[in-house]
């Protein structure tokens, strides 16, 4: 390409002429995007394209000399003036986004910490029943409302004021079912009555 002097581009650009303005887009966006990119911190990168700084900027730069808000000698200032353009653009969207950068985590952050949860993972719900229908089956039916109260949470005092049971035969059939369950043997068959 042949330079055309920055004048009359800037002349022809005045007067509305779109080839005028794709002359200096494919003058200086090259030079322009290797200066975003050197200037574009990393955070940024996953936030917007260099591209859409650029692009940015000829939005305003075109503008200007369109308008003649801009007096341009010779295109070494012209280039050094799109390049303030781009670092102040760079800085409006990094302060535009601070906030939201602050708020990141890192990659690789504790990923365990943000998939915590109070309620249990839908597998383990599963098994929670599996292990219930199993206790359950391994106790006689007179215990079944010591478990039922066990599960609710409720203390061995407590279960044993609501079953009429003594203290240390709840915790006595706890026991023993918690044994058959890890042991796998036969359903608690003598059991201690519900008074012993």
């Amino acid at each position: 390409m042949t330079e055309e002097p920055l004048d009359l581009l800037v002349e022809r650009l005045a007067h509305g002429d779109l080839a005028a303005a794709e002359l200096l887009v494919a003058a200086y966006e090259p030079y322009l995007l290797m200066v975003v990119r050197r200037y574009l911190p990393d955070p940024l990168r996953a936030k917007f394209d260099s591209v859409d700084v650029v692009q940015s900027v000829w939005v305003h730069a075109l503008q200007a000399l369109r308008d003649g808000a801009w007096r341009i000698t010779d295109r070494a200032s012209l280039r050094a003036l799109l390049v303030t353009v781009a670092r102040r653009r760079l800085v409006s969207r990094f302060r535009h986004l601070r906030t939201a950068l602050e708020r990141e985590q890192p990659g690789g952050a504790d990923l365990e910490g943000l998939a915590a949860s109070n309620q249990p993972r839908p597998s383990e719900v599963v098994q929670a029943e599996d292990l219930w229908e199993r206790m359950l089956a391994l106790c006689p039916p007179a215990h079944h409302e010591l478990l039922r109260l066990r599960r609710q949470g409720f203390p061995l005092e407590e279960i044993a004021a609501r079953t009429g049971m003594h203290e240390g035969s709840v915790r006595r059939v706890v026991r023993r079912l918690a044994r058959q369950l890890a042991l796998r043997q036969e359903p608690l068959a003598a059991a201690p009555g519900p008074h012993e």
